[in-house]
């Protein structure tokens, strides 16, 4: 016997009793971006390796062991993108958006060799959003403002905004050379990764999840104490903007990201309901990543949201949104009502674009037929049979009340646009 072929571990099938939820979920992410007069823009899943070597840099989890790699027949390196940000700003580049301020965003498929568990998977989806030619605060303050609406409308609870500065990239070498002598005074207390990346990026180790560095991480030197003037000034007004606009937050001096290119803002939405894998939403300045892949300088801040961890928020809140019932359900039993059925159908789609009517196909009772109506969830169950059909009208019944009419087929749409 053949053997069967099963989905990739870690990659998951998204099955149609789901896809409503997510529709109803993207809708209200485009909507709410829309809003802000952000624009969609679509790009490649597939990247050059070295355009991820470079931007979230080669000594980290992502690139050192997440990464698909591969060789393609040119022998070129290619990478499916573990994350967006670095095609986004490649395809900005490229196709010359960087000469204006820029707002846009994205949503698709990401893809890292992780260790699949609950909120976390080897194929995963972000909404991201990026701006561009922006150096003010407030541009920062928008994303947070605009990431708490989308929290509002859709409906959840249970999330924490968290925010911290990472300063210029000079106010990090200075501060750099002070970790590093704290994490050297205290070196038999690091575990492999961190000794791995003392000397060359010791910054992440403060971004360990390894509870038994979490003492050591706290009692280090804290970055908002070595923050040159113009990142104080700066993260000192979105604090200021935040608190006006009425939007808590914790000031978190160990959030540093994952990724390197990074600076001042950094935000991340947490919560405690999903495990481990607490980040729903997560973003921030990277001003210097235009010109370390090659631009022309441009400021830049954004942000992406884990649309699987999303889902599994407001699923645990009970507030994933209901999908939209079918109208209407035609049911067709006899020769001549079968051939009619379908004609008909479309005639009332012309007549009433937005109705979301079901066909039945494949024949069978009366009996069967209304069966599936009733799981349906219609509004209507719309009965044709060959007398129908005969004298041109149809059977409608009301499911909620039990009540039936026989409407002529020219007024039906009117009966049902009621």
């Amino acid at each position: 016997m053949t053997e069967t072929i099963r989905s990739v571990r870690g990659m998951n099938d998204i099955l149609p009793d789901v896809t409503p939820y997510w529709q109803s979920i993207e809708q209200t992410l485009k909507d709410t971006l829309a809003g802000y007069g952000y624009q969609e823009i679509r790009f490649p899943i597939v990247e050059k390796t070295e355009l991820f070597k470079r931007s979230i840099g080669e000594v980290t989890d992502i690139v050192e062991k997440e990464m698909y790699t591969f060789e393609d027949r040119n022998g070129d390196s290619l990478t499916l993108r573990p994350e967006g940000t670095a095609g986004c700003v490649r395809a900005a580049m490229e196709n010359g958006l960087l000469n204006q301020t820029q707002r846009l965003w994205y949503s698709g498929p990401m893809f890292r060799h992780e260790r699949p568990q609950k909120g976390r998977y080897r194929q995963f989806h972000q909404l991201g959003v990026e701006a561009y030619g922006f150096s003010g605060p407030d541009i920062d303050a928008e994303m947070i403002l605009m990431t708490a609406r989308l929290w509002k409308k859709l409906g959840l609870n249970g999330v924490t905004l968290q925010i911290n500065s990472l300063g210029t990239t000079e106010a990090r070498q200075q501060y750099r050379q002070q970790l590093v002598a704290y994490f050297e005074a205290n070196h038999q207390l690091l575990d492999e990764d961190s000794q791995r990346r003392l000397h060359s990026n010791p910054l992440r180790i403060l971004d360990s999840k390894n509870p038994e560095m979490q003492a050591l991480n706290e009692a280090a030197p804290k970055l908002l104490d070595h923050l040159d003037d113009e990142s104080r000034a700066h993260f000192q007004t979105l604090c200021a903007t935040l608190d006006a606009a009425g939007v808590p937050y914790e000031i978190n001096p160990r959030l540093v990201r994952g990724l390197d290119y990074y600076g001042k803002t950094v935000f991340e939405w947490v919560t405690d309901q999903l495990g481990a894998q607490g980040t729903v939403c997560a973003g921030g300045r990277y001003d210097a990543l235009v010109q370390q892949l090659g631009g022309k300088a441009s400021t830049a801040i954004g942000f992406a949201i884990g649309l699987e961890r999303l889902i599994a928020l407001l699923e645990a809140n009970d507030a994933l949104p209901k999908p939209e019932a079918v109208d209407a359900y035609l049911v067709a039993v006899g020769e001549q009502a079968s051939k009619q059925s379908l004609l008909l159908a479309e005639q009332l789609r012309d007549q009433l674009p937005d109705i979301k009517l079901l066909c039945h196909c494949g024949g069978g009772s009366f009996k069967n037929q209304f069966k599936r109506a009733d799981r349906s969830g219609a509004r209507w169950t719309l009965i044709l049979g060959d007398d129908e059909v005969a004298n041109k009208v149809i059977g409608v019944k009301v499911m909620a009340t039990g009540e039936q009419h026989t409407i002529e087929w020219n007024a039906l749409a009117a009966f049902l646009a009621q």
